[in-house]
């Protein structure tokens, strides 16, 4: 409305302002990344050559990056234990999550790391789960919105039962993905799958209260 009054600390406004402090930041490769402390949140470009990423890699080349095809948010572990990690040294939990994702990347049979930049914020806790929600939101990123798995770590032995992920489906080469079982959708349909949903076509995509939810 027009004569709405404007509440700055209402939580999607603090939710904007952590957001733009993050794409206000320069991108740096992922396979330049030099070691940092602290928690906060980050979106991760793409810029390949991967087919069916085409329509993002345009948005992306000539350093334009603007569209990610991440977004996520690193925490320390009181925060991951229901509270907010407030008075909690989070250490490197940044910069490991990052690297940790170029690992992944980096083990993708049809994924370069070089294609990969991204854009991190260090802040304070409490508003790291504000501005990953705003950007999920925003930019509906691929691998948040349509491709789960990005974020996974290894199971563990006696867990192999599970289901393999979208991501470890579309992206192959991760040791412990392999050990798992096959995903209900094979590749090929995944990848048709994307095609229509960066067409705009209406495919069933992943909630953003669901894509926010701490990865494993």
């Amino acid at each position: 409305m027009a004569n709405e009054l404007f509440n700055p600390l209402d939580k999607r406004n603090l939710g904007e302002s952590v957001a733009r402090a993050l794409l206000d930041k320069p991108f740096v490769p992922l396979t330049n990344l030099q070691v940092f402390s602290g928690a906060g949140i980050y979106a991760i470009y793409y810029s390949g050559k991967f087919k069916p990423y085409a329509r993002i890699a345009e948005r992306n080349r000539n350093n334009s990056y603007s569209q990610p095809i991440y977004v996520g948010k690193a925490v320390p572990a009181g925060a991951r234990k229901g509270g907010f990690g407030l008075g909690i040294n989070p250490g490197n939990v940044l910069f490991n999550r990052l690297k940790e994702h170029a690992e992944s990347i980096s083990t993708a049979r049809n994924l370069e790391t070089a294609d990969f930049v991204c854009r991190y914020l260090v802040t304070d806790d409490i508003w790291i789960p504000l501005g990953e929600a705003l950007l999920i939101e925003k930019f509906s990123p691929l691998w948040n919105r349509l491709i789960d798995g990005f974020g996974n770590h290894d199971p563990g032995s006696g867990r192999y039962e599970q289901q393999r992920s979208s991501w470890d489906t579309v992206h192959p080469g991760r040791p412990w993905a392999a050990k798992l079982r096959p995903a209900s959708k094979t590749e090929g349909q995944l990848v048709q799958i994307i095609l229509d949903y960066l067409k705009g076509k209406a495919v069933p995509t992943i909630p953003t209260e669901s894509a926010v939810i701490e990865e494993p």
